[in-house]
C-alpha cells in the first residue's frame, strides 16, 4: 500500500512537529499535561508518536531515508558532543560506589541478554532461529545497544549487526516499553529515598557534599552561548564525523582485503570503525581544553541530535507488534529482571545509596535521555551527575553491547 507521505523533507518536518509538540506539552504548567507526563514519560512519546506514522501506513519506514542520513551524519555527531563531556576525575570523585553500580549495571545487561535468551529458547525453541537477518540474537543486540548506552547505541548495533526492519520493529518496542517500566519503578523508589536508605545503613554524606558541589560548579561555568560557541560546536561535532567517514572508507576494505575471517567480529562493517573512531576522539578530547564547549552547552547540542535519531527510530516501530510478538516482551522481561536483582543485590551488599543504584541503572538502560529525569528526582542540582554517568554508557556502550552480541551470537546461530 503507497503511503500517505513519501517525501522525507515532509517526513523530517512532521518528526520536528512532533518532538516539539512533546517537549513543549511536558514542560507545560497545564495541570492535565504535568499528570499525564507523570505516567507517561516523554522520552516514552518521542518514540510512541513516530511509530504512529508508520503503524498506520502515513509514512513507509521502509522507504524513508530520514532514518539514514539520522545515522549516518547526526550520529556520529551527538557521540562526540556527548562524549566531549566525560570527566573522568569528577566521576571518579563519585566514589567507589557509584562506579561499581554504574558497571554493574553494564555487566546485568550484558548477562541478562544471553541469560533471558537461554531460559526462552528452552519454552520456544525457534527463537535460535540461526543467522538471518530477521534473527532473535540480531535484535538483541540492539537493545543491548540501548540499555547499555542510548539510541545511538542502539542504532549502531543495528547496522553493525545488520538487523533487519521486522525484528528491530519488535524489539525497539520491547525496548522502549519494558525500560519505561524499570524507569517508572525507579522514580517510585526515588520518592522513598531516604527511607529506604536509612533502613540499609547507607552513608549519604559523600551524595550531600557532591550535590552542594554539582551547584557550585553549575553557577560558577554555565553561560549563554553566542553564535561563535554555536558554530564552534557544529565545527567539533561534523568535523570529528566527517574525519570518521574518511577513516572508515579507508580502514574497511583493509580489513576485508587482509583479514577475511574478521567478518564475524564486524571489522568488515564501514558503520562499526566509523562508530568506534566517533566515539574514541570524542573520549580523547575530553581530555583537552575542547570539553569546555560543555560549559556552552555541548551535550544539549548532542542531546538535539539525539531526539531526531530517536525520532527515526521510532518510525520504524510498529505497535501492532506488542500483540503479534508476546513473547519477546517476557524476553525483555527476564532480561530486565537480571539486570535489576543485580543491581539491587549489589547495592545492598555494599550499602550504596539508593541514588547511585537508580541513575547507576538509568544511565545503562535510558541513557542522558532519561538519567537526568531518575537523578533530577533525588534532587534537581543532581541531574548533571545522571548526564555524567549517561555519558559514560555511551562512550562504552557500543563496545560492551557488541561484545554482548557475540555471546548472542553464539547461543542464537
Amino acid at each position: 500500500m503507497t503511503p500517505l507521505i513519501s517525501n522525507d523533507a515532509t517526513v523530517l518536518g512532521l518528526l520536528a512537529v512532533i518532538l516539539g509538540f512533546v517537549f513543549y506539552t511536558s514542560n507545560s504548567a497545564n495541570s492535565g499535561w504535568q499528570k499525564f507526563y507523570k505516567i507517561v514519560p516523554a522520552v516514552l512519546m518521542c518514540y510512541f508518536l513516530p511509530s504512529l506514522l508508520n503503524t498506520f501506513n502515513v509514512v513507509d519506514s521502509d522507504t524513508s531515508q530520514v532514518y539514514f542520513v539520522a545515522s549516518r551524519y547526526l550520529l556520529p555527531a551527538c557521540i562526540v558532543l556527548l562524549t566531549i563531556s566525560v570527566d573522568l576525575p569528577a566521576i571518579l570523585k563519585l566514589g567507589p560506589k557509584a562506579l561499581i553500580l554504574f558497571f554493574t549495571g553494564t555487566l546485568g545487561i550484558i548477562i541478562g541478554g544471553p541469560l533471558a535468551l537461554l531460559i526462552m529458547s528452552s519454552f520456544s525453541p525457534e527463537m535460535l532461529n540461526g543467522a538471518g537477518p530477521e534473527a532473535v540474537w540480531r535484535g538483541m543486540t540492539t537493545v543491548a545497544g540501548s540499555w547499555i548506552g542510548g539510541s545511538a547505541n542502539q542504532t549502531a548495533m543495528k547496522e553493525i549487526y545488520e538487523v533487519g526492519n521486522n525484528i528491530f520493529s519488535s524489539m525497539i518496542t520491547v525496548d522502549v516499553i519494558v525500560a519505561n517500566i524499570w524507569m517508572a519503578v525507579l522514580l517510585l523508589l526515588a520518592s522513598n529515598a531516604k527511607r529506604i536508605d536509612a533502613r540499609t545503613g547507607a552513608d549519604t554524606t559523600a551524595l550531600n557534599e557532591l550535590r552542594a558541589n554539582v551547584e557550585e560548579f553549575e553557577r560558577k561555568h554555565a553561560r549563554i552561548p553566542k553564535l561563535e560557541d554555536i558554530i564552534f560546536i557544529c565545527a567539533i561535532g561534523f568535523g570529528v564525523t566527517g574525519f570518521a567517514h574518511f577513516c572508515s572508507d579507508l580502514i574497511t576494505p583493509y580489513m576485508i582485503e587482509n583479514h577475511p575471517t574478521f567478518d564475524k567480529y564486524s571489522f568488515h562493517s564501514q558503520f562499526f570503525w566509523m562508530i568506534v573512531i566517533s566515539s574514541a576522539i570524542g573520549i580523547a578530547l575530553s581530555f583537552t581544553k575542547l570539553r569546555k564547549v560543555e560549559a556552552v552547552g555541548a551535550s544539549k547540542f548532542g542531546s538535539a541530535f539525539l531526539y531526531i535519531l530517536i525520532a527515526t527510530v521510532g518510525l520504524h516501530m510498529d505497535v501492532t507488534q506488542i500483540f503479534e510478538s508476546p513473547k519477546f516482551f517476557i524476553l525483555g522481561t527476564i532480561w530486565m529482571l537480571v539486570h535489576a536483582i543485580l543491581m539491587l543485590s549489589v547495592a545492598k551488599l555494599i550499602k550504596a545509596p539508593l541514588f547511585y543504584m537508580a541513575v547507576g541503572s538509568q544511565a545503562n538502560v535510558g541513557g542522558a535521555a532519561s538519567a537526568p529525569v531518575v537523578a533530577s528526582a533525588f534532587h534537581p542540582a543532581l541531574a548533571p551527575v545522571g548526564v555524567l554517568l549517561a555519558v559514560m554508557g555511551y562512550a562504552i556502550g557500543t563496545y560492551a553491547a557488541w561484545f554482548c552480541g557475540q555471546v548472542l551470537q553464539v547461543i542464537g546461530s
